[in-house]
């Protein structure tokens, strides 16, 4: 079968995901292009929710769960030998087209090498290149036919540089509700309605438990010394982070309120809390949609971040994504979201900044309604779910080089 057609038997397509996230919205992703092909045949990269819809995985999606320069260079080796095979394999199968869902240090190498041959290729979930190297969507536009944006400030830069980019909408702002239930969390996870609630959340990657796990304990029990009653809730996004978690929290003494470990269930500790302290990323846009006030720490590897200080690579004085986006919705107040990066990163800057928060009432009911308006703009005027966006977005192209 050719590049782009699509038999009686349906396209095969082949979708590359990086992570936990890639892999949920694979999944979504998968259950929406049925809709479009009911017969096709999902290969690739995936994980556990995308091969429960029928994906076939080629390769452990926990191969490219990286981050950070060092990391990525330490594990090159592997890496480049696992593209080698990954490209190979699908030369030989020519799907009609190959979506790579974020992970872009991985797949962008991969859909140039398919593009520069023939293959559609489409890059699901843009980079930051808002935040810095907004040079990068050249390199991206060599990379993939169409980008998949899921911010609506994206699909302009892209245009600045002539290449194709949609907004399909963030699937996390489908997921919850605009206005969030406190009560029936609280009830979920047995916690009592009229006591204090800190969700912790410090990471969910080893390296980063490795660099802030600590960090962030220290940080909550701080902030339980300075608050009775307060209860504090550690969602763990894995076996592997719950078992580290459990040993970080074993080394520290803790009262008959310890802190409350689960498997899973971020979006109910989220929303069963008063405030939120985690590590910069996509969980900081959870707790936006949540519309919880949180405090921001991250620490990323001392020589990726001497590296990026050194080659002035970021453009941007701002960190977290709700931040980011009350700057490019022009909000009046874009430090929503107290920040503490790298050095600043301590325990004790942590817990300041997160009682001020449990303590000013006022700044959270700002924050709250900024959130509320952050949520709306995520979800747009646009028609369906974002899964459903974007399955349409791939579609249109699989159709047009079947046409052509």
């Amino acid at each position: 079968m050719q590049a782009g057609e699509v038999s009686t038997q349906g396209p095969i397509i082949a979708i590359l995901a990086g992570e936990d996230s890639g892999d949920q919205l694979g999944a979504d992703l998968i259950v929406s292009l049925r809709q479009h092909y009911p017969q096709a045949r999902f290969v690739g990269i995936g994980g556990a929710r995308m091969q429960a819809q029928g994906f076939e995985s080629w390769f452990d999606i926990h191969e490219l769960s990286l981050f950070g320069f060092s990391e990525v260079i330490s594990h090159l080796p592997r890496l480049l030998r696992l593209r080698k095979s990954l490209v190979a394999r699908l030369l030989k199968v020519r799907p009609a087209v190959v979506v790579g869902i974020d992970a872009p240090d991985f797949n962008l190498g991969v859909e140039q090498r398919l593009k520069q041959v023939g293959l559609l290729t489409v890059h699901y979930v843009s980079p930051s290149v808002w935040a810095w190297r907004e040079k990068r969507a050249e390199k991206i536009g060599r990379s993939a036919r169409r980008v998949l944006c899921l911010f609506p400030m994206e699909p302009a830069i892209y245009a600045r540089h002539g290449i194709d980019a949609r907004f399909v909408g963030h699937p996390l702002a489908d997921r919850f509700a605009l206005v969030s239930d406190r009560v029936g969390a609280r009830d979920f996870l047995e916690l009592p309605q009229q006591v204090p609630v800190l969700a912790l959340l410090p990471g969910s990657r080893l390296s980063e438990l490795a660099r802030m796990g600590q960090i962030f304990i220290d940080a909550a029990t701080q902030v339980a010394a300075a608050l009775p009653g307060l209860r504090i809730v550690i969602p763990a996004a894995n076996p592997q982070v719950h078992a580290r978690l459990k040993d970080l929290l074993a080394k520290g003494s803790h009262d008959e309120a310890a802190p409350l470990l689960l498997d899973g269930h971020a979006h109910e500790a989220m929303l069963a809390a008063d405030v939120v302290l985690l590590a910069s990323g996509t969980a900081t846009l959870e707790a936006m949609l949540a519309k919880r006030p949180m405090v921001v720490g991250y620490r990323v590897a001392p020589l990726s971040y001497r590296i990026a200080r050194a080659m002035k690579m970021l453009k941007t004085d701002i960190y977290s994504l709700p931040n980011i986006l009350a700057r490019a919705s022009g909000l009046d107040d874009d430090r929503l979201v107290p920040e503490l990066m790298q050095d600043e990163c301590t325990a004790g800057n942590l817990a300041a900044a997160t009682l001020a928060l449990f303590r000013d009432s006022e700044r959270r009911g700002h924050i709250v309604s900024a959130f509320e308006q952050l949520h709306q703009a995520l979800r747009g005027s646009l028609e369906g779910h974002a899964g459903d966006r974007a399955a349409a977005a791939i579609a249109e192209l699989i159709d047009e080089e079947h046409v052509g």
